[in-house]
């Protein structure tokens, strides 16, 4: 009964696993090395993590400021009552604030990411400013989610350094007024502008502060509202700036 039958020479099947295995296992290498990126197939945005920044030079109360460099996961983001803030903020118009999604795929990222995937639920995780900065400084150009998090990097790096080099505030606030293309981007226009100005003005910069107003005006024309629009407070604010820029930009000139 069993004269025909022949038992199959395993050796092909062991060879193709263990290949397998080894494919693998040079996969996850790259993975922890920042050279691939993990893709999670449920998520869509290329974001894995967020940082809450208020701008470094702006005058923030006690909670906005005590909550700089918190981050969160997407998760969290998507809760219908989150909040970045360790509490309310008190004042009557909020202080400015900005969240910034990142992939981070470079070595300084990815341990933040894993850290805060461990202790999410345990008050997260939370850097000073001086870890920001040393996160933004690092190795980011060289691993494979770079063009992902460019501008984001450019946000952080703004925010973070216009208390100690406005210089270096005032490029990435001009690169990223110039590169905001995509949807998810587009919320970090209005707090771009309003700091870039800022700045601009204590910089004696004039001329580009109106040349900014301006663009921020051809940008958010003042008939329309909609998502990540400017206040009615934030327009104001612009119109007033303007009006003096266009008042003392004369007697410059003619002195």
């Amino acid at each position: 009964m069993l004269e025909g039958w022949e038992s199959p020479d395993v050796t092909v099947y062991v060879a193709a696993i263990l290949g397998l295995l080894v494919v693998w296992q040079y996969y996850q290498m790259q993975i922890m090395a920042g050279r691939i990126l993990a893709i999670d197939i449920f998520d869509r945005s290329g974001t894995r993590m967020y940082i809450f920044l208020p701008p470094g030079h702006a005058q923030s109360c006690e909670t906005c400021a005590a909550s700089n460099g918190r981050f969160f996961l997407p998760s969290q983001v998507a809760k219908k009552k989150f909040s970045p803030l360790i509490g309310k903020c008190p004042r009557p118009t909020p202080c400015m604030g900005v969240l910034v999604g990142l992939y981070g795929a470079w070595l300084e990222a990815r341990g933040v990411l894993e850290h805060l995937r461990k202790n999410s639920r345990n008050g997260g995780v939370q850097l000073s400013a001086e870890e920001v900065r040393a996160l933004v400084n690092g190795q980011w150009e060289r691993c494979i989610s770079a063009d992902t998090d460019r501008l984001g990097i450019h946000m952080i790096e703004a925010l973070s350094y216009e208390k100690i080099n406005p210089e270096v505030s005032i490029e990435s606030y001009r690169y990223v007024v110039n590169e905001v293309k995509e949807v998810r981007h587009l919320m970090f226009l209005v707090p771009t502008y309003l700091r870039l100005l800022q700045l601009l003005l204590w910089a004696g910069e004039e001329a580009e502060a109106l040349e900014t107003i301006e663009r921020f005006e051809g940008r958010f024309p003042s008939t329309k509202r909609g998502p990540h629009f400017p206040s009615d407070e934030q327009r104001e604010t612009m119109k007033t700036e303007k009006a003096t820029l266009l008042k003392n930009l004369p007697l410059q000139m003619s002195a």
